[in-house]
């Protein structure tokens, strides 16, 4: 089990990147890491992994410290390993090649094995012989990822790691590599803007505000209960609105025209979605957005309904 406890990191003595951060991750479990660009969430990953050290606080991986540069001539823990945006690949070899780097040449079968199952993960068998140097920026994003799980790390540390993938790619990718992770039993926490990441894949979500955590719970309870615009914000469009004399936080989903009601709007845009059309209106003087299974001319006067 990974164990962080209020641990605060800062590269400046005037400037603290995390204040406080306490967490835990079970052996096999999956924690997704959301917030703004700029929030901690890549120094979180730097951090856990050992690239940094700590202002205070400890972090422990069952019954090993984890110790920063200060403590390592190599930093970084070998039972762990980091993908970052910024891939360290080696582009004059193969995709076969760099991700059977760290692989034992005594046993070429096993390792064949190995990286074909691997290539299979990140959908990339037919690109096997292709020099690195060749490929897209998503494609070596991938590379890097499999590279990184050719040994079975116990813990895997991914910064926006379909960050340059194509969209078309990225839901197969996501769902072969968490399902591979979990048959695996390999822990995993992933930074990320995406709330998909999050929603489909993670056991739990932190997310990380102005240096500190605002919020740690599972998916489902953070999207279904947000604490603030900011939680929210991260998986949606999201409406802040007072309706009925009460502040609430209202998804575009949960908005519905109604034949009557005492809540009216004025449609100013809409917005093909394709399985649904998004609907920019004015509200009580404020915009909202709502979703509609049909468009809605500009100018329209429409009656709303809020559902939960």
């Amino acid at each position: 089990m990974l164990k962080v406890s209020n641990i605060s990191f800062q590269y400046t003595p005037k400037k603290e990147i995390l204040t406080d951060i306490s967490f835990t991750l079970g052996e096999g479990q999956h924690l997704c890491v959301m917030g703004e660009s700029g929030s901690g969430k890549s120094t979180l990953l730097k951090a856990v992994y050992g690239l940094l050290d700590l202002k205070k606080g400890s972090i422990y991986w069952k019954n090993e410290e984890v110790l920063g540069p200060a403590f390592h001539l190599v930093p970084g823990v070998s039972f762990f390993k980091y993908v970052a945006q910024d891939f360290d690949l080696m582009p004059f070899t193969s995709v076969a090649e760099n991700i059977g780097k760290f692989l034992s040449r005594f046993y070429p079968e096993e390792k064949e094995q190995r990286t074909n199952e691997l290539l299979e993960v990140i959908e990339m068998s037919s690109f096997a012989n292709e020099k690195v140097k060749t490929l897209s920026g998503g494609q070596q994003q991938r590379v890097a990822i499999a590279r990184a799980l050719a040994k079975e790390p116990e813990l895997i540390l991914l910064d926006e790691p379909f960050g340059q993938i194509d969209n078309f790619k990225k839901n197969s990718l996501r769902r072969k590599l968490f399902s591979y992770l979990k048959e695996k039993n390999i822990s995993c926490i992933v930074a990320t803007h995406d709330g998909d990441d999050a929603l489909s894949f993670a056991d739990q979500m932190m997310v990380i505000k102005n240096k500190k955590v605002i919020a740690l719970d599972s998916p489902r309870n953070l999207y279904k209960n947000p604490s603030e615009h900011y939680v929210a914000a991260l998986f949606d469009d999201v409406n802040e609105l007072f309706v009925d004399a009460k502040k609430r936080l209202i998804y575009p989903h949960q908005i519905q025209v109604s034949k009557d009601s005492s809540h009216k709007a004025v449609v100013k845009k809409s917005f093909f979605k394709g399985s649904f059309w998004l609907i920019e209106a004015t509200f009580n003087s404020q915009t909202i957005f709502f979703q509609s299974a049909k468009n809605i001319v500009s100018g329209k006067e429409i009656d709303l309904c809020f559902v939960d």
